[in-house]
């Protein structure tokens, strides 16, 4: 199809959304479904997220055309598709990080007490115990525990094996609970 062909095409779908008829959404499917979906999973890696992503930028079109009348319909879903795909794609590692940094916070459950009464020293305290540890302990520490990152991720920055790396982890959470209870604190 050349260029003529392809904006009358376009044309055509676009008149179809002016006009409110459905059929604007089986058009663009056709037509543009394929693009859309491999543009989709180039960024997620997962195809019933990109899918979903696909929907919903005939969804987004559909409420966006009219007032909108795109230039170029390719180039115009393609936005939509990338934007939105890079919106799950974001989502989707902030839901991984968060469960890391719950599994994280459970971890150390067992060594920091989480009494109210208990709280306020806790964070200069928790400073005087970085302070204690080699500079090395601090860093996979903090990048657990603060940052929440994964053992396998902090492994993979530190050259380390993800067993080393939670045998370390293990090591200073029991030099925090020992810290801490020398200091009055029940854990």
């Amino acid at each position: 199809m050349n260029h003529v062909d392809e904006k009358q095409a376009d044309g055509r779908i676009i008149d179809l959304y002016f006009a409110r008829d459905e059929q604007a959404i089986t058009e663009t499917d056709r037509r543009y479904g394929g693009f859309c979906l491999r543009l989709s999973l180039n960024i997620l890696e997962d195809r019933q997220d990109a899918e979903e992503c696909v929907n919903d930028t005939y969804l987004k079109a559909w409420n966006s055309i009219p007032p909108n009348r795109p230039h170029s319909l390719r180039a115009y879903l393609g936005r939509i598709v990338r934007n939105l795909s890079l919106n799950r794609y974001k989502a989707n590692r902030a839901a991984r990080r968060n469960r890391e940094l719950e599994v994280s916070l459970e971890e150390l459950g067992d060594c920091i007490p989480m009494r109210d009464e208990e709280a306020s020293a806790l964070p200069a305290l928790l400073n005087q115990f970085l302070a204690s540890l080699t500079q090395e302990e601090r860093i996979l520490f903090c990048s657990r525990y603060w940052h929440g990152n994964a053992v396998r991720d902090i492994a993979k920055t530190h050259g380390l094996t993800p067993k080393a790396v939670t045998m370390r982890l293990s090591r200073t959470r029991e030099k925090l609970k020992a810290f801490l209870t020398e200091r009055g604190y029940r854990v």
